[in-house]
């Protein structure tokens, strides 16, 4: 969470900070040394993985907050390519001239996208605060039988 915050505010922050001239600093191309999402892709499926494995065999009040990460990271990971894929393509495509569009219509996008990925934000903070409550709930411990 605190990496996409960090994406969101700091660079988003700057290339969203006056469209279209600072659409200049997107990071994507090859004057930017790393795409972000060759960080947050992989990064998220050990996570889920994670969530799914320790949660497997404990009582259904534990695996529902240990599984709404889960649902949480599929929602984003279903808009990621769709919505946010393209609106990145056509940001790139403006900035690197393959794309004709008007100042305003660069305004509009980059203002959907700011308001997309909070809401992206928002849905990894449902993750993140329904695995910290998955385990800070007290798991009873089940006496052994002796026969």
């Amino acid at each position: 969470m605190g990496a996409k915050l960090f994406d969101l505010i700091v660079l988003a922050g700057a290339w969203s900070a006056a469209p279209p001239a600072s659409l200049a600093l997107l990071p994507y191309g090859p004057r930017f040394p790393l795409n972000p999402g060759d960080f947050f892709q992989p990064l998220s499926l050990p996570m889920l993985a994670g969530a799914l494995i320790s949660g497997w065999r404990t009582r259904f009040e534990y695996r529902v907050w240990l599984w709404l990460p889960l649902k949480a990271f599929l929602i984003i990971w279903i808009f990621t390519p769709t919505v946010f894929w393209p609106m990145i393509r056509e940001l790139y495509g403006a900035v690197s001239g393959r794309i004709i569009r008007s100042d305003a219509e660069l305004i509009h996008l980059v203002r959907r996208w700011i308001v997309w990925d909070w809401l992206r934000v928002a849905m990894i903070a449902v993750g993140f605060v329904s695995s910290v409550r998955a385990i800070s709930i007290p798991y009873p411990v089940t006496a052994k039988r002796t026969r």
